[in-house]
C-alpha cells in the first residue's frame, strides 16, 4: 500500500509521535520516544492490510536539509497522505513555512495525488479567547501556500479530544471503500436493532466509521471509549493476557466490544432489554465474514440487506 507521510520541523512532531504510539493510553500519558534516527514508522489500517506511516521528525535544520537533498525522492515517492505538524508557538514561522513548501514541492513531483493534512499543534498554549482567530489566520495562510494542492487543517492538543479527532479523520482517508463500509454498517445496525454501532481501528482504537440510530448526548464518547479500552488492554498485557471482547451492561443499555475483522474491533450498543446477549454476539459473529471481504479492495459489491 502507498504510505502516509507525517513531517514536522521542531518539537511539535514529537507529540504526534506520542499520539501515534499511544496504543495503550492517551497521548499525554505516553512516554516521550527516544529516537536514534529522525525517521520512525507506525502502522494503521490501510487498503486491505496495514499501511506504514512514516513520521519524519526533524528537530535540527541540518537533518532537514540533508533529508531534502539526499533522500527527497525516496521519502516522497508513492505517498498517499502528507501530514505536516506546526507548532503554534514556533518563533521561526517563516522557516517552518519554507520547509512545508519544500515538502509540497516534493509531493507535487513524486506523489501529486496525495492528500494533505496540516495539524496546528499545542493549541492549549494559546489563550482561549485567541484560539479561533489564530487558527483561522494560520489555516488561511496554509491553504494559500498549498495551492494548487488542497489541504485540510486541524487544531490539535494532547490535552483534549482534538488530536484524536484529527487522527481519526486521517485514518478515515485511508479506507478505499468507505462509502460501502458505512452503508453496510448502517444496514447491520438496523438489522440487529442497535442504538449505535462503531468500528475501531484495531491497534489505535481510532473510530473509522459509525452509525447511530438514536441521538447520543456525549459528543466526546469516542475518545473516552477508546482510552478506556486502551487502558484495559494495558492491564491485560501486564497479566500476560490479550484483550478480545467485553460486555458492559446496566439498566439502560448493553454495550458489546468484540474483535470484528483482522484490522478492526466493533462496538454495538443496545437498549432493548428483550434482546438477549447471545443473540447480539451471534449477529456480530455472522457479520464478520462479510466485513472481512469489504476490507479488500476487490471486495463484494453487494451489501447486507434488511430481511
Amino acid at each position: 500500500p502507498r504510505p502516509p507521510l507525517a513531517a514536522s520541523r521542531g518539537r511539535a512532531g514529537r507529540a504526534l509521535t506520542r499520539a501515534a504510539r499511544s496504543q495503550d493510553g492517551a497521548a499525554r500519558f505516553t512516554p516521550r520516544p527516544s529516537l536514534p534516527a529522525p525517521l520512525w514508522r507506525r502502522h494503521v489500517v490501510g487498503r486491505g492490510s496495514r499501511a506504514s506511516v512514516a513520521l519524519l521528525l526533524l528537530s535540527q535544520d541540518t537533518f532537514m536539509e540533508n533529508y531534502f537533498t539526499s533522500q527527497r525522492d525516496n521519502i516522497f515517492r508513492n505517498v498517499e497522505v502528507l501530514i505536516y505538524v506546526f507548532d503554534v508557538e514556533s518563533r521561526e514561522l517563516e522557516k517552518d513555512m519554507h520547509y512545508y513548501q519544500s515538502c509540497l514541492e516534493a509531493i507535487l513531483q513524486n506523489s501529486p495525488d496525495a492528500k494533505i493534512f496540516c495539524l496546528v499543534h499545542k493549541m492549549d498554549l494559546v489563550q482561549e479567547d485567541q484560539r479561533d482567530l489564530i487558527f483561522k489566520e494560520r489555516e488561511e495562510d496554509l491553504r494559500r501556500l498549498s495551492r494548487p494542492l488542497e489541504c485540510a487543517c486541524f487544531r490539535t492538543s494532547i490535552w483534549d479530544e482534538t488530536l484524536y479527532k484529527a487522527w481519526s479523520s486521517i485514518v478515515y482517508q485511508l479506507i478505499p471503500n468507505v462509502q460501502q463500509l458505512e452503508m453496510n454498517l448502517r444496514n447491520f445496525a438496523q438489522i440487529i436493532e442497535a442504538d449505535e454501532v462503531l468500528l475501531f481501528e484495531r491497534a489505535t482504537f481510532l473510530v473509522i466509521s459509525h452509525y447511530q440510530c438514536k441521538e447520543q448526548r456525549d459528543i466526546h464518547r469516542f475518545e473516552k471509549i477508546s482510552n478506556i479500552i486502551k487502558q484495559f488492554k494495558l492491564s491485560c498485557s501486564k497479566l500476560a493476557a490479550s484483550f478480545q471482547s467485553m460486555e458492559v451492561r446496566n439498566s439502560n443499555f448493553a454495550a458489546f466490544i468484540d474483535i470484528f475483522t483482522s484490522n478492526t474491533y466493533v462496538m454495538v450498543v443496545m437498549s432493548d432489554p428483550s434482546i438477549p446477549s447471545a443473540a447480539t454476539l451471534i449477529n456480530i459473529r455472522n457479520a464478520r465474514k462479510h466485513f472481512e471481504k469489504l476490507e479488500r479492495v476487490d471486495g463484494p459489491k453487494h451489501s447486507l440487506l434488511m430481511r
